[in-house]
């Protein structure tokens, strides 16, 4: 799932190609995509753009007249530039929205039809589609620690959860822990300050330089090249690969559909994450899909 990094640089992408643009028209494929009545799609077309923003792992685009429309690309979502007047072709596409320029085209690869899109009005409209979580670029240490053991969870299920903090997903938690040099299974409230102080550090730098790193992969092209597996990550799907710091093979945990990635002895001590109490801890812990926890709002448990 294209996460705070991928997203940040999608819309930078877009917003230099669409911005000021008249949206002409919005082609959609799939049946599945639009998940919301009114306003009605019909409503954006021929406004022109007026603000591109991030909320979590959606892309907000904005049009005359303070209408939205939200795309959320879940885990097999992607954006393409073509040339005006592309076909979408299902099953992988599922909508396009055409400007003078060109067009934006929105494909999902696999049987799941999991992305969505809203065209919502106002801010109140954006506030009801996002989780909640606070902004990890932009929090101060007290800020990032009060979210972090405002409730008693795992690090992995803390750091994905949407409500909690906004666009960290599976990949990048990965990372992030490793960094940290923390076990994904340590337990928010039984941090110790340092613990909790380094973590903050390794999300802001983590985040910070797949950002730039991204940026200069794309260039002045349109990213083509999102994915949740990159070469230069430190664990993430590099399972039984020897850890970049220590030699240590990486090490993975399995749970439902949900995977975590870790270096044994960079993170746990060289203990290995697999045992009853384990398994016992994710099914009380972990959701037993990505979207599940994804699709958190505000307020839930």
């Amino acid at each position: 799932m294209p996460e705070l990094p991928d997203i940040t640089v999608y819309i930078e992408a877009i917003e230099k190609r669409i911005l000021g643009q008249a949206l002409e028209h919005v082609r959609i494929a799939s049946p599945f995509l639009l998940r919301s009545v009114a306003p009605p799609i019909g409503s954006v077309e021929g406004k022109k753009v007026m603000a591109l923003r991030r909320i979590g792992k959606r892309i907000a685009i904005g049009v005359e007249g303070d209408l939205w429309l939200v795309l959320h690309l879940m885990i097999a979502g992607r954006l393409h530039w073509k040339k005006s007047g592309t076909k979408v072709s299902p099953p992988r596409g599922l909508a396009a929205f055409d400007l003078p320029n060109g067009a934006l085209l929105w494909t999902e690869a696999g049987s799941k039809k999991r992305a969505s899109l809203h065209v919502v009005q106002g801010e109140e409209g954006l506030r009801q589609l996002d989780p909640g979580g606070i902004e990890v670029l932009d929090a101060s240490l007290a800020e990032f620690a009060a979210a972090l053991t405002s409730e008693n969870h795992t690090l992995k299920r803390s750091l994905t959860d949407p409500c909690v903090f906004s666009g960290i997903g599976n990949a990048y938690s990965d990372e992030i822990l490793f960094e940290a040099k923390l076990s994904p299974l340590a337990q928010t409230q039984k941090l110790k300050r340092d613990e909790i102080e380094r973590l903050y550090h390794a999300v802001k730098k983590n985040l910070t330089d797949w950002v730039d790193r991204l940026r200069k992969e794309a260039g002045d092209d349109f990213p083509e090249k999102v994915t949740a597996f990159r070469p230069g990550m430190a664990v993430h799907g590099r399972y039984k690969e020897p850890c970049l710091r220590c030699g240590a093979k990486i090490q993975r945990i399995r749970y439902a559909s949900n995977e975590t990635n870790y270096c044994p002895n960079c993170q746990t001590s060289g203990r290995l994450l697999a045992d009853r109490s384990l398994s016992r801890l994710l099914k009380d812990d972990w959701p037993k899909t990505p979207e599940e926890l994804e699709m958190r709002t505000r307020g839930t448990k």
